[in-house]
């Protein structure tokens, strides 16, 4: 192989696909990114990597193609080389035994591996998928992901639960002490739809699609299968094993509450003052006391070894006085993920029912409320 690369192009594919590779392996090889290049001229490179359970296709423009082949990169130094070089281009070259990279004014040799050894990455060739706006779908992974368990034996929790229907996604995270939910358009091609299976995306493999997404990108593909999952974007094509097991009914834990009060507030302010709140809180203490009464919220934290807070905020609420204990930490989640201006809703029945918060977009938020230290 003998190419010429924009550097900026392949070090922005090259950390792509090298976010998916492990750090330890009892595989060395996967500690690696392979590139091929195919054809002659100007063209298109392919980085791939995986770590078994995900797997990564990046393709990378601006590759000038003297001679096609493969090469098996070795993440942290060539990783450096390309970070460490200010060069417009460099150029790679690799015979199996070496990879030569060579800047204007440097040169590296680093070790070969051989590319037959390196395991296959699954390509998307579905018929049956749908159809997100890129936005969107990073939108649904930042309002979900954060909610994952990834620590939980008992559930699934592991990941985003996926449910696809013919015009419509619905994306879920849970840990079990609280709940997120957000859904959205999405457009069935070919009759492509979840049913009855159980599609949840590890949490881990989310991650790395989101931060895949690029503005300049306008649609998404996304075909679940019975064990996996295929996300197309423009350059970048993902493959993940789906996480097994069982799902909480996530439709019972949203209370239909018809005597619930509902209160109308602002992010921004609501998230200062609970991040202000929660300074004197610790692990043994860390509930937030959230007091309403006619025209105001008051948040009060205590510990009795770090000190007490009482932060006041006006709010448009009128009414019978209602106090509910909230885990800070649960609430701050929440309200960072959405624009600072924007408005949500908070319905409250009373201090041992759940807390639910919603917006006017698609997204629901349930917290389950602490024992009220008296």
């Amino acid at each position: 192989m003998k190419v010429i690369c924009d550097r900026e192009k392949l070090m922005a594919a090259f950390q792509t696909a090298s976010a998916v590779a492990p750090a330890r392996s009892p595989k060395p090889i996967l500690q690696n990114v392979r590139f091929d290049v195919t054809g002659s001229g100007d063209g298109e490179g392919m980085m791939m990597a995986t770590d078994l359970e995900v797997g990564v296709r990046v393709m990378v423009p601006g590759v000038m193609v003297e001679s096609p082949g493969s090469a098996v990169l070795p993440i942290a130094r060539f990783g450096s080389i390309l970070r460490e070089s200010s060069d417009a281009t460099v150029r790679l070259e690799s015979d199996g035994q070496a990879t030569i990279v060579r800047g204007d004014r440097s040169e590296f040799r680093l070790p070969g591996q051989n590319p037959e050894e390196f395991p296959t990455v699954a390509e998307f060739g579905e018929s049956k998928y749908h159809e997100l706006p890129a936005r969107f779908l990073r939108e649904l992974i930042r309002r979900t992901v954060f909610a994952t368990d990834v620590e939980s034996s008992r559930y699934a929790l592991g990941g985003v639960l996926l449910e696809l229907t013919a015009d419509k996604v619905v994306a879920v995270g849970t840990d079990g002490r609280r709940l997120a939910m957000m859904e959205g358009p999405a457009k069935a091609v070919a009759g492509h739809q979840t049913g009855d299976n159980t599609t949840i995306i590890p949490t881990k493999a989310m991650h790395l699609i989101e931060r895949a997404l690029v503005d300049g990108d306008t649609e998404v593909q996304l075909a679940t299968r019975a064990n996996d999952v295929l996300v197309k974007t423009p350059r970048t094509t993902f493959y993940s094993r789906l996480v097994e097991g069982r799902f909480p009914k996530w439709r019972d834990v949203f209370p239909r509450r018809v005597d619930a009060v509902k209160i109308e507030l602002v992010v921004g302010p609501v998230h200062a003052a609970v991040r202000q709140a929660a300074i004197v809180t610790d692990e043994e203490s860390r509930g937030v006391d959230f007091n309403f009464a006619d025209g105001k919220l008051v948040l009060s934290g205590r510990s009795a070894t770090v000190g007490q807070s009482r932060v006041e905020l006006p709010v448009a609420y009128e009414g019978a006085p209602m106090v509910i204990t909230l885990d800070p930490r649960y609430l701050i989640d929440f309200l960072k993920v959405l624009d600072p201006e924007k408005n949500f809703t908070l319905e409250l029945k009373d201090a041992e029912s759940a807390a639910v918060c919603t917006t006017d977009d698609g997204y629901g938020y349930v917290i389950m409320p602490l024992a009220r230290e008296r």
